[in-house]
């Protein structure tokens, strides 16, 4: 199969186009820099030099591939309504990467007990309503004649295939090391449901092959508090114990967005769809990935 990948020299997107290189498919990548065509090269994937605004470029690639495969962004609208013309009435598989930050609360790190399901999401906050809505139009383009899915990541742990890092944990491993101090925001109660990136890629390549039209996929293999992987983290690291850290300092570090959702909410949701079709996420949980891989 042809598939084409946006993001392919990103941290989610390169690993999977390099999976799916792995498994017999050939893959052409969306690359934003003209050096980025030799690195997504060395995993075997044909670089296309362009951005997500560049239209013509992706409905003319969406149209030549027999997948679409969006690891990019999961908040440009523009590149979505592009890739859904392209593929209205093909049957094609349109898969589209979102984050479970749609339903996180922005807690300040305090805990809660609320888990989400697919089937029953809550209105989401004015801060994603947008990709919400984005999200939404990928399902509906299932009524358009394409195979469209949305697969909604939790906090991705893990090495990639190109870039080493995600975005969360490394975040604090990086602060760790300047400041000599592991932080967490707020009492760093907060839960994330997470998932190795090896199994996220195990995901979309079932994805592309077995997906329903119009189906939404939380891709999660387990969740830990904040305060027990920045303890395994300092631990790693042969720090002290980790610190609170009240999230106005948090933001002036990591960004109003980061500070508040990605390292500062819950985000905790199941994902049985994805089991349905017959994942089976098997690599180490996240605190053992940080006590024995993180730092390799």
């Amino acid at each position: 199969m042809k598939v084409f990948v946006t993001g392919a020299a990103g941290f989610i997107g390169s690993s999977i186009a390099a999976g799916l290189v792995k498994a017999g498919h050939e893959v052409v990548g969306l690359v934003r820099k003209p050096e980025q065509l030799e690195e997504v090269n060395k995993i075997g994937v044909t670089g296309v030099l362009g951005s997500l605004t560049d239209r013509e470029l992706l409905i003319m690639q969406a149209q030549a591939a027999d997948a679409v495969i969006n690891a990019a962004s999961s908040d440009n609208r523009a590149a979505v309504e592009a890739f859904v013309e392209a593929l209205a009435g093909s049957g094609k598989v349109f898969l589209h990467t979102s984050g479970s930050s749609i339903v996180g609360d922005a807690s300040g790190g305090e805990g809660t007990d609320q888990i989400y399901h697919e089937d029953n999401l809550p209105e989401p906050t004015p801060d994603k309503a947008a990709r919400v809505a984005i999200d939404q139009l990928v399902l509906d383009a299932a009524n358009q004649g394409v195979r469209s899915a949305v697969l909604c990541n939790t906090l991705i742990y893990g090495h990639g295939a190109l870039p080493r890092d995600s975005v969360q944990l490394p975040r604090l491993l990086k602060q760790a090391r300047k400041s000599g101090i592991v932080r967490h925001v707020g009492p760093g109660r907060n839960i994330w449901s997470n998932v190795h990136i090896d199994d996220v890629v195990d995901l979309y390549l079932l994805a592309l092959e077995k997906t329903e039209a119009g189906a939404f996929y939380f891709v999660e293999s387990g969740e830990a508090a904040f305060r027990d992987m920045s303890a395994a983290i300092a631990k790693a690291l042969q720090m002290g114990e980790p610190q609170d850290w009240p999230l106005d300092q948090a933001k002036q570090e990591w960004g109003y967005e980061m500070a508040s959702y990605g390292l500062g909410s819950n985000s905790r949701v199941r994902g049985e769809r994805a089991r349905k079709l017959g994942w089976q996420p098997h690599r180490p949980p996240v605190l053992d990935w940080i006590a024995n891989d993180m730092l390799r």
